[in-house]
């Protein structure tokens, strides 16, 4: 049995810029202090998620798992 949570974007497979879009279009009715768990396979989310991430007032840290990464936000 696992105990990584589900994650709430699974954009795996996501060119440039989507995962950003899809990450901001899910956020933007959720509440501040929601956490939100995205995984992204695209070099350029590791400087597009973040820079959203400070832009909009959020936290985000990365992980590195394999061939993608993982991206907690917790909304400001």
């Amino acid at each position: 049995m696992s105990t990584e949570p589900e994650p709430d974007l699974d954009a795996r497979g996501l060119k440039c810029p989507l995962p950003v879009i899809r990450l901001a279009r899910l956020a933007r009715e959720l509440p501040s202090g929601t956490t939100l768990l995205a995984l992204a396979d695209d070099p350029a989310a590791e400087a597009d998620i973040p820079a959203w991430a400070r832009m909009r007032g959020h936290t985000v840290t990365l992980e590195q798992r394999g061939g993608h990464t993982a991206y907690v936000v917790v909304l400001g």
